[in-house]
């Protein structure tokens, strides 16, 4: 700002090192200092004027080298435009970098430092989310009353060979603990619905007495709206009443009348950070791990740690249906051998696994046209369906021939002949 003195001269103040110039030639000239103007001009308080105007000089601190700065390259090459890999948030990056590549830092340092950068930093304002202008009233339930139920839907990712997929995620998220539960699937029918929402309530011993749900279809034929109650599907209705619990739609158009599931949604999005990295396998065991990690972690909105909050929650939570009910909407989970060839059969053809499973029983699961081979809960193999009477996976035949001809020189290249071959054979 310019300080007119009403002489030939004019003093530039452009910062608070520029006051105590000022304040000598102020009084060379014996005139008043107008502290109150300089304060307002400056947008500090009337004290640090004061504090300047007598001489007073910070301390500078010294500009010594971040730990962070080791992993520039590695963030630099994470954040190109060339990377698969998307990062929408700061501590997706970090804990990226944690999992994957050893850094050692807390969460608030490092989105320090990618502020600090500034090709860093327009990365990540780039995709600015739009925020809602009107502020809205925070609730909480009692426990065990209440659960939020959603999909994360359509979520185009490549898997490790470089196929594109379509993946969505179930969540279910108790509004008292905030404990989370998740499935990866490829489709979002009521099937998979009626088995993940079975499977969670035998997980956690029971049942909250209301679920507030989207106008998802698998829940409602007809959308709720400001001026409609909706109609709830028959069947979802069927398995209500058959699990105890209330169903609550939203209104169509606000779902932050179901913000503690919307608030999870957000963490799916370490999902992108993996693309092109993981088989479709090592995704869903990224998801559990994923689930496991926050409900462990302390939760931003309650400051309380979900596992440990789900303690005081669960014997309020209502009581299973019978085995019987239970089974009826459960997935069937079948067990099968896997032969001599890695490989099980199912309706005459045969489909393969990691050779480490070879003649072990194995847990197989069929719906919406694929297989879905476990082994101690642990998701090891999936095949579309097939009229094919061999359906290998290209790196299970590969560790399969490896192990049968470990000398010899590119197991690649002749894995891939001989696929091809098996392909024409069985036509």
């Amino acid at each position: 700002m310019y300080i007119s003195l009403n002489v030939q001269t004019d003093f530039k103040i452009n910062s608070l090192s520029d006051l105590p110039k000022f304040k000598q030639l102020m009084e060379h000239l014996k005139m008043k200092i107008n502290k109150s103007q300089l304060a307002r001009e400056l947008g500090v308080d009337r004290r640090t004027i004061e504090k300047y105007l007598n001489g007073f000089v910070p301390k500078h601190k010294r500009d010594k080298p971040s730990k962070i700065d080791k992993f520039y390259p590695i963030i630099a090459a994470l954040l190109s435009e060339d990377s698969k890999q998307k990062f929408y948030y700061r501590r997706v990056l970090w804990q990226y970098l944690k999992d994957n590549h050893g850094l050692d830092c807390s969460s608030s340092n490092f989105r320090a430092y990618i502020s600090k950068i500034p090709e860093f930093k327009s990365y990540f304002e780039e995709d600015k989310r739009i925020t809602s202008l009107n502020g809205v009233a925070r609730f909480e339930t009692p426990p065990g009353k209440q659960a939020q139920l959603d999909w994360k839907e359509s979520i185009l990712f490549e898997t490790k060979e470089g196929e594109q997929v379509e993946v969505n995620v179930a969540v279910l998220v108790l509004s008292y603990s905030r404990l989370r539960t998740f499935l990866l699937t490829i489709s979002k029918t009521q099937n998979v619905l009626f088995s993940f929402l079975t499977e969670t309530f035998e997980a956690l011993g029971g049942v909250p007495s209301e679920i507030i749900t989207d106008n998802m279809k698998t829940v409602m034929d007809e959308a709720r709206t400001e001026y409609t109650q909706g109609k709830i599907n028959t069947k979802f209705e069927q398995f209500a009443q058959d699990f105890g619990f209330k169903v609550r739609p939203c209104v169509a158009g606000r779902p932050r009348t179901k913000g503690k599931v919307e608030t999870t949604m957000k963490l799916i999005d370490e999902i992108h950070a993996y693309q092109g990295q993981l088989t479709l396998e090592e995704l869903q065991q990224f998801v559990q791990d994923l689930c496991n990690r926050v409900n462990h972690e302390i939760h931003q909105g309650t400051g309380k740690i979900p596992v440990f909050e789900f303690k005081k929650e669960k014997n309020l939570l209502q009581q299973l249906p019978t085995e019987k009910i239970r089974d009826s909407y459960r997935i069937k989970h079948t067990l099968v051998k896997v032969n001599a060839s890695n490989m099980i059969s199912y309706k005459s053809n045969q489909y393969s696994v990691p050779s480490e499973y070879q003649g072990k029983k194995v847990g197989l699961q069929v719906y919406d046209n694929q297989l879905w081979i476990y082994y101690n809960m642990k998701l090891i193999a999936q095949h579309s369906i097939s009229k094919q009477k061999l359906n290998y996976q290209e790196t299970h035949y590969q560790e399969a021939l490896g192990i049968s001809l470990p000398d010899y020189p590119d197991i690649d290249t002749l894995a891939k002949r001989n696929l091809n071959a098996i392909g024409e054979v069985y036509k």
